[in-house]
């Protein structure tokens, strides 16, 4: 069943004769509109390396602390195999959408190939799109067999256009031994043998399903051993501030337990003795700054 998120994207992208598959910058700006940041010239959110670089010493139980009580409940999914899982992922989300294949609007998509000069797939196409820091984020609805989107040369080329960034498919990769040796954070479902077939592109930076998320272009995609979070622009620097004082919190708190002096609800989740709680306001003060 074609869900009602596929409709609307396909809707959208087909008032764009020019580039079927794809939001315009008008409409991208509108879906990002609670961006705070600077933009890429297609309108997608361009959040500072500086803060990517803080996202990285987050856990997904610090992102879970902000974005429920924002309202935004279906950002995470844990179901993955993890290439490099001591290996954070971190960056901007760049968003692909593929349908099982369709003839006529397999069509229109390889005219559009056809009218940028692109040869090879259209998986490819997207590939050659990506900048330093993106995390290509994929949707190929769980597909296994022919569900690969990248082997171990698209892997490198990936490497190669983002630098540190990375990808996310809700599908397959092959050459699982090729890509392995790639210094670059994958999330997947399934690693095969066979290449990519029996799929079109349907969207282009536009928003995408993984698994029980919604992402958005320019979401910061962030990674660790526990599964992914796909973080709105608009959250990301509170997280990090609340993370900063988080980290201090349990820095305190477990130089105390390793003094042998205290049980655990002496401390945590807050010292219950006056002393002590001044104790960690003025430390954490201290290490804030303030």
């Amino acid at each position: 069943m074609v869900s009602k998120l596929t409709l609307v994207v396909v809707a959208a992208a087909l008032t764009c004769p020019a580039q079927i598959f794809k939001l315009s910058k008008e409409q991208l700006l509108e879906v990002t509109a609670k961006n705070p940041y600077e933009r890429f010239d297609d309108g997608r959110p361009k959040v500072p390396d500086a803060i990517l670089e803080k996202v990285r010493g987050l856990t997904v139980e610090e992102v879970w602390g902000v974005l429920p009580g924002k309202g935004y409940k279906n950002q995470y999914d844990g179901k993955w195999q993890i290439l490099h899982p001591e290996k954070k992922l971190v960056g901007r989300a760049v968003t692909a959408m593929f349908l099982p294949l369709r003839p006529d609007l397999n069509e229109l998509m390889l005219s559009d190939m056809k009218r940028l000069g692109h040869r090879g797939g259209a998986h490819q196409w997207v590939i050659d799109q990506l900048k330093p820091g993106d995390v290509l984020v994929v949707d190929l609805f769980g597909k296994e067999e022919g569900g690969s989107v990248v082997g171990d040369n698209l892997a490198t080329a990936i490497k190669s256009a983002t630098v540190n960034g990375g990808l996310v498919v809700d599908g397959a990769i092959r050459d699982l031994e090729g890509i392995f040796p790639i210094d670059m954070g994958v999330y997947y479902r399934h690693a095969t043998p066979s290449a990519i077939a029996e799929v079109t592109l349907a969207g282009y930076n536009t928003p995408v399903n993984i698994g029980p998320t919604t992402v958005v272009p320019g979401d910061v995609v962030f990674g660790d051993r526990t599964g992914i979070y796909f973080i709105p622009p608009q959250f990301v620097k509170e997280i990090v501030d609340r993370a900063e004082e988080t980290h201090i919190h349990d820095e305190w708190t477990k130089a105390k337990f390793l003094s042998g002096r205290y049980k655990s609800s002496d401390l945590y989740p807050r010292p219950k003795d006056p002393a002590l709680l001044k104790e960690y306001e003025d430390y954490k003060n201290k290490k804030m700054g303030k």
